[in-house]
């Protein structure tokens, strides 16, 4: 079988992905030892900036040709093990982070909210935080990560956070990650206790776990314990009661970047229970489809309820992610690959009515619909990117959602039928109507309330238009040439289609010692190498892996 693990030496001259996550981490070092907030600020925007052109260089040198992991680095000392990748699975979610990073910033710059040296500081680790979990191939590295995130999202909340009962709304947060965080864990031990029995050294590497998942034997608790701390991360429903209140509650910055943390809960499932679990997670299918189906509706009415725009955008969230999930078990190409590229628009989309609605409260100091209204005239920058950040979401003809959606669709006729493809869009039908109900409420309505008096602390230059650019430009190009997007996608939705054909035709997994059928990644280091030919020693005359 041919190798195509390629090393980051044969690709790039220096490790990408390793530095992403360092330099924003550099920064957070330099920023804590400024001692001016100018100087923070102008420490975090360097390491933004760095960041975003080191993902246009990732982007640029990923050969979405060549199926399987790319510009893998992968260090071992003492018993710990140090593996990050990329793949048509994470490739897009990377430069997500950098650029919402970016934009935060930005926001922050605009509006004078905060820019002490803590909250730039939280935002800037969030975003080495995202990255490192988005590249790791160590199921424990990617748990370490996610701990992480719990540092930066309570701090942002509890220091900047514009709520009046942000403690309470971080006790409820904890209770509900704490818990998603101890389930994980537990999956995690249970797929690498798993191969114990057939006397594989403990590891939790990605690929030795995924190679080896036919010595599992406790495959059905390791799909509820994995799903269960996945789905509190990505709010579907009913797990979902801590994203409405903690948006309430937190500020704009950060809660655009909590919205790319929302999406490891997508990229978790399809890293770790897709090719780990695949033949109980065609048996849950059903379950999963249910939650998903409710969490749509569910989401859609409860935002049409709303007369705050942030609670709002959080069950607009709810919404997507159950569309998201059902994409994702289809389990053949077209619904991976729709449900991942509507993943990176739902993100950028949903920053950029967030930043537009952080910009409004700036401006009004509310952000209740009733007090809002007739706006238009006064920030038609700040209306411009509302529209196109909400027609992103509703999927419109020109934006990258549409092609997307529409590969979801397809991919959900062909697996689940045309009921459900139907129900997802009459759920989309209910999103476009809470969508534009809110910005015909915001923008154009004569307010049913006096209006607030506009701030006199935030200073109308319109450099809103900096974030307007970038964002409306992202999303309309993108819409427009959605092709170089999907490229990267669809080898790894292709190959992770074929994988259910084989389970679902055999029960029984494949033996280790049998060539893996048209599989994207090497061969695995047979478990008892006394059995093992030369040739499996020692292929290609290289040190075996872990």
């Amino acid at each position: 079988m041919e190798n195509i693990f390629n090393h980051w030496s044969e690709l790039s001259s220096f490790p990408v992905l390793s530095t992403m996550t360092l330099v924003p981490l550099l920064a957070v070092v330099a920023i804590y030892f400024s001692k001016t907030s100018v100087a923070a600020l102008r420490f975090g925007f360097i390491g933004a900036l760095l960041n975003v052109m080191l993902s246009i260089y990732l982007l640029l040198i990923f050969d979405a040709d060549k199926p399987g992991i790319h510009l893998v680095e992968q260090h071992h000392f003492l018993n710990l093990s140090y593996c990050v990748g990329v793949d048509g699975t994470n490739i897009l979610f990377i430069p997500l982070a950098a650029i919402l990073t970016l934009l935060a910033l930005i926001y922050t710059l605009i509006t004078r909210h905060r820019t002490d040296r803590l909250f730039i500081g939280c935002l800037v680790a969030y975003e080495a935080i995202l990255i490192g979990a988005f590249a790791a191939l160590n199921a424990m590295q990617f748990w370490l990560w996610s701990l992480a995130e719990l540092v930066p999202v309570i701090l942002l909340s509890i220091h900047a956070g514009t709520g009046q009962h942000r403690r309470s709304v971080i006790a409820l947060f904890l209770q509900y990650w704490g818990s998603g965080l101890l389930m994980s864990l537990a999956g995690f031990l249970l797929l690498a206790f798993g191969l114990i029995d057939s006397e594989h050294p403990l590891t939790f590497d990605w690929l030795t776990l995924k190679h080896n998942n036919a010595y599992l034997n406790d495959e059905t608790l390791v799909f509820i314990l994995l799903f269960y701390a996945f789905a509190i991360r990505m709010a579907l429903f009913p797990f979902h009661g801590w994203l409405p209140l903690l948006a309430e509650q937190g500020t704009v910055a950060s809660a655009a970047i909590y919205l790319v943390g929302m999406k490891i809960g997508i990229y978790g499932v399809i890293r770790f229970i897709l090719p780990m679990v695949p033949g109980v997670a065609e048996d849950w299918e059903g379950f999963v489809l249910t939650l998903s189906l409710i969490s749509i509706f569910y989401g859609a009415l409860l935002a049409l309820m709303q007369i705050n725009i942030r609670r709002l955008l959080s069950f607009a969230a709810i919404s997507h992610t159950g569309m998201l999930m059902i994409g994702v078990f289809c389990f053949n190409a077209y619904g991976l690959e729709g449900s991942i590229l509507l993943s990176i628009t739902y993100g950028l989309a949903s920053a950029g009515m967030l930043f537009s609605v952080g910009l409004i409260y700036e401006r009004t100091r509310t952000a209740f619909i009733p007090r809002l209204g007739g706006l238009f005239d006064t920030n038609a920058t700040i209306a411009l990117l509302f529209m196109v950040s909400a027609l992103s979401t509703m999927v419109m003809p020109g934006t990258p959602g549409f092609d997307a959606a529409h590969l979801l669709i397809e991919g959900t006729i062909e697996e689940q039928g045309w009921l459900i493809a139907i129900a997802i869009l009459i759920g989309n039908v209910l999103a476009a109507a809470f969508m534009l109900r809110a910005f015909q409420q915001i923008f154009i309505a004569t307010p049913k309330r006096k209006k607030q008096p506009l701030s006199s602390i935030y200073h109308p230059i319109q450099k809103e238009r900096i974030i307007t650019a970038i964002i409306v430009s992202l999303l309309i190009g993108m819409g427009f040439y959605t092709t170089p997007w999907l490229n990267f996608i669809d080898q790894e939705a292709a190959a992770m289609g074929e994988l259910y054909p084989i389970h679902h035709q055999s029960e029984q997994a494949l033996p280790l010692e049998e060539p893996l059928p048209q599989n994207q990644f090497p061969e695995p280091e047979p478990l008892n190498p006394e059995e093992a030919t030369p040739d499996q020693q020692n292929p290609d005359g290289a040190t075996p892996n872990e």
